[in-house]
């Protein structure tokens, strides 16, 4: 089980290949060395829900192996023959495939919503059965698949993007670097996502009628709540809904990713000692804390709609605050592991 389908499918990963520094890395630690910390809010009539909300950035999949020493093949077609044939060959090869899956055809979950990057890990198939076996970090046991229902989900042109029967063939190292200089590269990254987004994350903030990333994501976020006492009630029942399940329940870990950044930089400055780092860790878990209140609040459906949407701008009125606290943290802890490392 895992909290996100990324770190919770690296973390499987990882350890299969036997890496790590102190063990096996839990899930937290593997996310933040990601450096995956990011931030975009959209909001359109376009989407179903009407807004999305997303704490990563894009490139965790490549950038963690990478950051580790590793190399990574990003594989996409529209052949369905060929995009299985490159899980068929890491398979037999002894080696689990990472690859994308809509939520909505991978019949073990059991949900409606359409959302196309999903990672789960494919280790092993039966085609005289026509099933694949895959694990999942929403699920503990190993799922049985049908061959024609994983194909739908690779192929899927849902929200955020087409699947395209995506397929990461990544080559671990033997070894891993000093975790001192993989922390930091992550934790400075990380900040980067946040004060200078250069580039689209997961969704695309042009594409919505309200929408920003990184740090300009958050305050937009602040300033849009303000306006939905304005709406009609089913409408901001959706929006308050959405919004707490953006935060909480999809595969975030809780907290928008910020308890897996807390969880993983507490980690990192026990294996370090680095006390910059500690601090660090108080300043992620100070943050999702704040996105978990914001979350309770957009739901606590016992309260009356309108003072619930005040309780949540007040608490997402914080939000600028802990986040720009949280990146300045990144940006301390890894100065900080770059001086322990020379």
């Amino acid at each position: 089980m895992g909290g996100h389908c990324g770190s919770g499918a690296m973390r499987d990963l990882l350890h299969w290949h036997g890496l790590g520094w102190d063990g096996p890395p839990d899930e937290g630690l593997v996310f933040a060395l990601g450096g995956a910390l990011g931030l975009s809010y959209l909001r359109s009539s376009d989407l179903v829900p009407p807004l999305y909300l997303v704490g990563r950035g894009a490139d965790f999949e490549v950038d963690l192996p990478v950051r580790l020493g590793g190399l990574v093949q990003v594989l996409t077609t529209d052949d369905p023959d060929e995009g299985w044939s490159w899980v068929r060959d890491e398979v037999d090869a002894g080696r689990p495939s990472l690859v994308w899956g809509d939520i909505s055809e991978l019949p073990y979950l059991r949900v409606q919503l359409q959302m196309s990057r999903h990672d789960i890990v494919v280790i092993g198939y039966d085609e005289a059965t026509n099933v694949a076996f895959v694990v999942d970090n929403d699920r503990a046991e190993v799922q049985e698949v049908p061959l024609e229902a994983l194909a739908r989900a690779r192929a899927s042109v849902a929200f955020p993007q087409p699947t395209r029967h995506c397929t990461y063939r990544i080559t671990w190292p033997r070894s891993l670097p000093a975790i001192e200089r993989v922390a930091a590269g992550a934790f400075s990254q990380s900040a980067v996502n946040m004060r200078d987004p250069s580039q689209h994350g997961i969704a695309d903030p042009t594409t919505a009628a309200v929408g920003a990333e990184g740090l300009a994501a958050v305050a937009e976020l602040a300033d849009d709540v303000e306006t939905w006492g304005d709406l009609p009630d089913d409408e901001l029942e959706i929006l308050l809904f959405s919004l707490g399940a953006f935060i909480e329940k999809a595969g975030t870990g809780g907290g928008l990713f910020r308890r897996l950044l807390a969880d993983g930089c507490a980690d990192v400055a026990r294996l370090t000692g680095d006390p910059a780092t500690a601090e660090l860790a108080v300043a992620a878990a100070r943050c999702a804390q704040t996105w978990t209140a914001t979350a309770r609040a957009a739901i606590q459906r016992e309260a009356p709609i309108r003072a619930r949407v005040d309780t949540v701008a007040s608490m997402a009125s914080q939000l600028p605050e802990v986040e720009l606290r949280l990146v300045e943290s990144l940006e301390r802890a890894a100065r900080s592991l770059n001086t322990t490392d020379r």
